[in-house]
């Protein structure tokens, strides 16, 4: 029997293939369980109408990413930072802080969890790696400064 499944299936497939397997394990265990549908015209529609919508969300996601990594790629966010005599901060600054910095001079909200960097601790200039999409990254500079 052809079925589609609903959702993955170890050992059988993934969500939205098709496979052919025995009638009892696909009535008893598959369909009784809500893993898989019997493979009609409608059902089979059903997901290649969802293929293509995700499709198409992935590829406004990347070129999204693709614009932002333009925007952000060589640039330099110039910080102000309470610190000490000797170049140490009082405190750090961290991705959350340098995340609000780039969205208050560009208006892109980055979030902080992409940003690739440690807690910075000292006056200087820092190199940070923004991770947007799936291979697609953008590299600027924070320059800290004291107030």
């Amino acid at each position: 029997m052809k079925v589609v499944l609903l959702s993955d299936v170890k050992g059988q497939g993934k969500k939205g293939d098709t496979i052919n397997v025995s009638d009892g394990y696909a009535r008893n265990y598959l369909i009784a369980r809500g893993l898989a549908a019997p493979a009609n015209k409608q059902v089979t529609n059903d997901f290649a109408g969802k293929k293509q919508s995700e499709a198409y969300r992935e590829q406004q996601a990347r070129e999204a990413a693709l614009a932002a990594a333009a925007a952000l790629e060589g640039k330099t966010f110039v910080m102000k930072a309470k610190g000490g005599e000797s170049g140490k901060l009082f405190g750090a600054l961290t991705a959350k802080e340098i995340a609000a910095e780039i969205s208050a001079q560009t208006g892109l909200e980055i979030d902080r969890k992409k940003l690739v960097t440690d807690a910075i601790k000292a006056f200087g200039e820092y190199t940070i790696v923004a991770k947007l999409y799936k291979g697609v990254n953008a590299s600027f500079a924070v320059n800290v400064e004291a107030l």
